[in-house]
């Protein structure tokens, strides 16, 4: 029976050893016990140098999540990857209850979602800027650039339409109807 074990791997090697591990089960004869690797990551928005772009975090630096069967071979394989440094509780390791994985499944799910969610401003959406100068305001999406995590907002001040631009996808938030009303 599959159960999810938690390795610990060379930090900043976790996306090399989880290729690593899904490539090779086959030719190693354990694909029947290795299911799943699971890195855990969230994207997430990151100014540099005035430029927005979304990047790749990792939740757990060091450390896979394996679903496996567990047994002599299975574990042999897992081991001794190169970069894997050991399953966490060491010499017997102890699998994750299945409350903890839906927890953690769940929890990755949800900041994926997140990121999906703050990130579908299209031209004509209703917005609310929620920081910077124009803090507060509502205004109409006048043009979206996806690459750089930036838009710019048609907003009305003192009865005159004036465009804001170059606000990033993080300074403004989706409004509803009924928030405007």
């Amino acid at each position: 029976m599959s159960k999810w074990y938690v390795v610990q791997v060379l930090s900043t090697h976790e996306k090399k050893v989880k290729k690593s591990l899904e490539e090779n089960r086959t030719q190693q004869g354990v694909a029947e016990f290795i299911d799943e690797i699971v890195l855990p990551i969230e994207n997430v928005s990151e100014v540099k140098q005035g430029k927005t772009k979304v990047v790749e975090k990792r939740l757990w630096p060091g450390y896979l999540l394996v679903k496996m069967t567990f047994n002599e071979l299975s574990w042999q394989y897992v081991k001794n990857t190169t970069g894997v440094i050991d399953f966490l509780g060491g010499g017997k390791p102890t699998a994750l209850s299945d409350t903890e994985v839906a927890e953690i499944l769940k929890d990755l799910a949800d900041k994926q979602q997140k990121v999906i969610q703050r990130h579908k401003f299209e031209v004509g959406d209703r917005v609310k800027i929620v920081d910077g100068v124009f803090v507060n305001f509502l205004g109409t999406v006048t043009d979206v650039f996806h690459e750089k995590g930036r838009l710019s907002v048609l907003v009305s001040i003192f009865g005159r339409d004036t465009r804001v631009d170059d606000l990033e996808f993080t300074q403004v938030e989706e409004v509803t109807d009924e928030a405007t009303t």
